[in-house]
């Protein structure tokens, strides 16, 4: 019979506990508690709200769509307006808005390096992935004409062998500024050093630093490094929905003519546009919001030390405890919840075999009795 394999496949998930299933959640407006369709209330700790803003959203009205592509008459002057707001923030000379950090992400590899575009230069061209980058990063790579290069996470000796053994002309390393699975930070002086070193360019996906480090929670940028490419998503510090691409200008026209995600796709909604301005400037100025994180995520790591509870090294948000097989992630998950706790068990392949964990994620919402409750819960339930 036509397809069995998808029956197959999804039996083959059943048995080594990885099948992936939705939830549905009734409520999630307070940043610490999220409600599900049974009414029942738990303590949210898998959230990336992480300045905790997400309540503080107030939609005025607007128009729901753009109705067109960007290059049809979906530009409209909100999103000229942000772009421009964006760009004098992070010191770029031109931006894209998405709807979408996946399709930014991956469309921007794949415009650049296809031959598509009109030259042979991506047969010429090779891309530098650090190996725990994200699946959008990946997927962009694997659909490009470029060769594709993974260097051990964060290992700077592993890139720069690989640096300088390729006879690539255009190289371009891609991390992300923040880990979405690890939460370890890019080791960005280095990445920055390399690139230079190599006549490479850089590009960031900031997703998870943004917000939250740097000055005014500007991320890698705010910490002193400027990629030539730069990726912000404003779904998790901004509690939004959408994402940017920074660069310079004429990288940005290159990606109005070959990045076909932008060109193909409806531009990013007006009320989204609106509602991502409002909260970019609230985390501009959120420093009470990020040092209140910053001793949140001090007061976690030092109860699970004492408690002999197994966290990876991470000083940010993302605060993950891997339990190795798959059953074990989900079985503490079960316990959590059965104490109040909602977290997310991720399994492979979104990390590596043997490496199944509880994604911890502080916020800037949750109080000390909230970590403390957490932390005792952990004790009883890996």
């Amino acid at each position: 019979m036509a397809f069995e394999f998808i029956e197959a496949a999804l039996q083959q998930r059943r048995v080594e506990s990885l099948l992936r299933a939705r939830h549905v959640i009734a409520d999630s407006s307070d940043a610490r508690f999220l409600t599900t369709k049974d009414g029942k209330q738990y303590l949210n700790f898998a959230s990336n709200d992480y300045l905790g803003l997400g309540s503080k959203l107030e939609l005025q009205g607007g128009l729901t769509g753009s109705r067109s592509s960007a290059l049809v008459t979906g530009y409209q002057q909100c999103h000229k307006d942000f772009e421009t707001l964006l760009c004098k923030h992070f010191g770029y000379g031109s931006a894209l808005l998405f709807s979408t950090g996946f399709s930014a992400n991956s469309s921007v590899i794949k415009a650049l390096f296809s031959q598509s575009s009109g030259s042979k230069s991506a047969l010429d061209s090779a891309i530098f992935q650090d190996k725990l980058n994200h699946a959008s990063l990946i997927d962009g790579a694997l659909q490009s004409d470029a060769k594709h290069i993974r260097f051990n996470h964060n290992d700077m000796g592993h890139l720069r062998q690989r640096l300088e053994k390729s006879k690539a002309i255009n190289k371009l390393i891609i991390s992300e500024g923040v880990f979405s699975m690890d939460g370890d930070s890019a080791p960005l002086q280095q990445l920055m050093e390399l690139k230079q070193q190599n006549n490479a360019w850089l590009m960031l996906d900031d997703a998870h630093s943004f917000g939250v480090l740097g000055e005014h929670g500007l991320g890698s940028v705010g910490l002193g490094c400027k990629p030539e490419i730069l990726v912000i998503t404003f779904g998790k510090a901004m509690a939004c929905q959408g994402a940017a691409v920074l660069a310079s200008k004429t990288v940005i026209d290159f990606l109005l003519q070959f990045n076909r995600d932008y060109i193909y796709s409806t531009s990013m909604s007006p009320l989204m546009v609106q509602a991502a301005e409002q909260q970019f400037l609230r985390v501009l100025d959120a420093n009470e919001q990020r040092q209140h994180l910053f001793n949140n995520i001090a007061l976690f790591k030092q109860l699970c030390a004492d408690a002999n509870i197994p966290v990876m090294p991470s000083d940010t948000a993302i605060q993950p405890v891997v339990l190795g097989s798959a059953e074990n992630a989900l079985n503490a998950q079960a316990k959590l919840k059965e104490q109040g706790i909602w977290l997310t068990a991720i399994r492979p392949p979104t990390v590596p075999h043997n490496t199944a964990r509880l994604r911890i994620t502080i916020t800037a919402a949750h109080t000390h009795n909230d970590i403390e409750k957490l932390v005792s819960a952990l004790r009883v339930s890996i």
